[in-house]
Formats: structure tokens, C-alpha cells, sequence
């Protein structure tokens, strides 16, 4: 039943907000919605579902299909509206800055890897260029129209931090921490800068020896995580941001003793564990107790909190608006409706 509702109300946000005040007929079958004079057309959708679903285990049902394609089409129409703005105001993303974005996201991956989840998500390296466009002209936009203009002043984190004061009573000393990881048996679904990964235990205890080398000489930490780590936090140059000192109970004891000896600052020698070798460094230590608003730690915590909430707020806010203002007609909301909740003649599963 939840499905069903979810599926419905899916369906009737679609149909109302998108856009669809009048039945105006459509330039043609394949065109699925224009905003402003552009057409969306069907095939645009298709290959955005298409490497949504990609990998799953079961195929959607025509409902949950139709259901994810209108959730598509509404991001293709908002976006639409939003890179409107952008060329309005000049912000459209030049070939450098797409160039630049193309390498940082194609870095992680060897030439086959990359073309091969260009396939998976049926998309060619032109697709992902003009997708990457789009992101960051419209983050250039929101960045302009939204984030530039968020205050919070000194009252706004004070009066938060009066209301949520036993948020920052931390019951448990806390550790921040960083690794670096090193496994054997290499797995293909993660990534670091370097392309590099250990293919056997003696391989990667060559590794793990070179990566403490590096680090005696001066090398920094989160670079040579993300450069040679073979773990998923390699891409935030190894950090796993605080724990308290109890959920090391549940880890490898080797691992909690190292945490528990290590200064701030201080990088440890390899660790032998189940899954390879670690290399640990302790970035800070907390204790317990209250913390205070004089803390710059607890400051910055709640400014990032109340900006964030902010930010969705206004963004939500700003996309309204600008759908208000814009013309947008939903094609294929129509044809649901018209042939009562499926595409006439097709399948729409495919």
C-alpha cells in the first residue's frame, strides 16, 4: 500500500507541478515535455533510466518504471530552467572548467574501467562533458543566487547552541582519525588517484613499506591516501572523522591499542589486520565532557548546520519561484493521464 501511495502521489506531483495547466498537443511522440520553447524528448529520458536502473536485481514494475522516468523528466525540466538563468547571468561553465572536471572524475579509474561504467550508464564521454556542464553552470547559478547571500551571524549560532546545549555534552572521549589501507586481494569497485593496488600479500607488503618511506620523509598523509589507499575513504584523503574511544571495542584489538597510544599528529607503523595493513594517523583527541560555544570546533559545527539548512531551504524556495516563471509543459504527464496510468502502445519498462 505504501508503494501504491508513494507511486500515485509520484504521479500527481508530477502532473500538477511540472507544469501541465492546459492540454496543449504535443510537437511530436518522442517530445516529452518543453520548457520555454526547448524540447525534452523521450530518448534523453530513456538513457538517464536506463543507467538508473543498470545492476539491479529486479526489473521495475511498469508503475515504479513510469514512476522513476516522471521523477527523470522532473530533474531534466528543472535543470532546463536553472541553465536558463545561467546563460542569462553569464555563468555557463567554460571548456576549461568542464576539461578540468572531466579529468578529476575520470582520475580514479584506468582507461577500461572508466569507458566501462560509460557503458554501464549508457552514456558517451560527450554525454558525460555536457552533463558536467550543466552541474557546474548551475552550481556557478546557485552559488551566485543562494550561497553568497546566506549570513549567520554570532545571535543566529549562540541562540542555536542555547537550545541544543546537551547536543555538545560528549559522553566519551573521541578520537579523530585517518588511515591508510592495503589489501591483497584488490577490489574493483575501489578506487584511488594513482590507479594503484596491491595484487598479492607480497606485493602489498612492498607497498605498505614504500608508503611508510614516503611518510617518514615528510609526505603528507592525505595525499598519499588518496594517491594509494584501497579503501573508499581514500577519496577524503583517508579520514573517518571522530569516534568515540567505544566503538574501537568492536574492531580489530590491535587497531583500538594503536588508537589509544597515538599522540595527535602521530602516524603509526603498518598494522597487520584480517584485511591487509593498515597505517592509522590520530588527528585530534576530545574528551569528555561539555563543550563550550567558546570552542571554534563547536562555532564552525553550528554555522555549517545552519547554513546547510538554510541553503535547502532557499534552494528549494528559488527553484519554485523560478518554475513559476517558466513555461513548462509535461507531455508525458498528459499521456498517462489520457490512457490512464501507462504509455499507449509501449513498453515502458524497457
Amino acid at each position: 500500500m505504501k508503494r501504491s501511495a508513494a507511486i500515485a502521489a509520484a504521479l500527481l506531483a508530477c502532473a500538477l507541478v511540472s507544469g501541465c495547466r492546459r492540454q496543449e498537443a504535443a510537437p511530436g511522440p518522442d517530445v516529452w515535455a518543453v520548457v520555454n520553447g526547448h524540447d525534452i524528448h523521450r530518448a534523453e529520458v530513456e538513457k538517464y533510466y536506463r543507467g538508473r536502473v543498470a545492476g539491479e536485481a529486479q526489473t521495475p514494475s511498469q508503475e515504479e518504471g513510469l514512476s522513476l522516468k516522471f521523477s527523470i523528466l522532473d530533474e531534466l525540466i528543472n535543470n532546463e530552467i536553472l541553465l536558463e538563468r545561467a546563460n542569462k547571468l553569464n555563468l555557463i561553465a567554460s571548456d576549461a572548467e568542464v576539461e578540468d572536471k572531466f579529468t578529476e572524475s575520470k582520475s580514479p579509474y584506468t582507461e577500461d574501467e572508466f569507458q566501462k561504467k560509460l557503458r554501464d550508464a549508457g552514456l558517451t564521454v560527450e554525454d558525460l562533458k555536457s552533463d558536467l556542464r550543466r552541474q557546474l553552470s548551475i552550481q556557478k547559478l546557485l552559488n551566485r543566487e543562494i550561497v553568497a547571500k546566506i549570513t549567520i551571524t554570532d545571535q543566529d549560532v549562540a541562540d542555536f547552541y542555547q537550545k541544543n546545549r546537551a547536543q555538545f555534552n560528549v559522553p566519551e572521549p573521541q578520537y579523530h582519525i585517518a588511515q591508510i589501507v592495503v589489501t591483497p586481494r584488490p577490489d574493483p569497485n575501489v578506487h584511488n588517484r594513482k590507479n594503484d593496488k596491491a595484487t598479492n600479500d607480497l606485493d602489498a607488503q612492498r607497498k605498505v613499506a614504500s608508503i611508510e618511506q614516503k611518510l617518514s620523509a615528510g609526505a603528507d598523509f592525505s595525499q598519499l591516501a588518496m594517491d594509494y589507499s584501497e579503501d573508499s575513504s581514500s577519496s577524503t584523503g583517508g579520514d573517518l572523522g571522530f569516534h568515540g574511544e567505544s566503538s574501537f571495542n568492536q574492531s580489530d584489538p590491535a587497531l583500538k591499542k594503536v588508537v589509544l597510544s597515538l599522540r595527535p599528529g602521530e602516524v603509526s607503523r603498518p598494522i597487520s589486520v584480517h584485511s591487509g595493513y593498515i597505517i592509522l594517523k590520530l588527528i585530534a583527541k576530545e574528551s569528555a565532557g561539555q563543550r563550550e560555544l567558546s570552542d571554534p570546533q563547536v562555532q564552525q559545527s553550528i554555522r555549517d548546520t545552519l547554513r546547510n539548512r538554510k541553503e535547502q531551504l532557499l534552494r528549494v524556495a528559488y527553484l519554485s519561484a523560478a518554475r513559476d516563471d517558466a513555461h513548462v509543459v509535461n507531455y508525458l504527464a498528459q499521456q498517462v493521464l489520457e490512457s490512464a496510468g501507462k504509455l499507449p502502445s509501449d513498453d515502458t519498462t524497457k
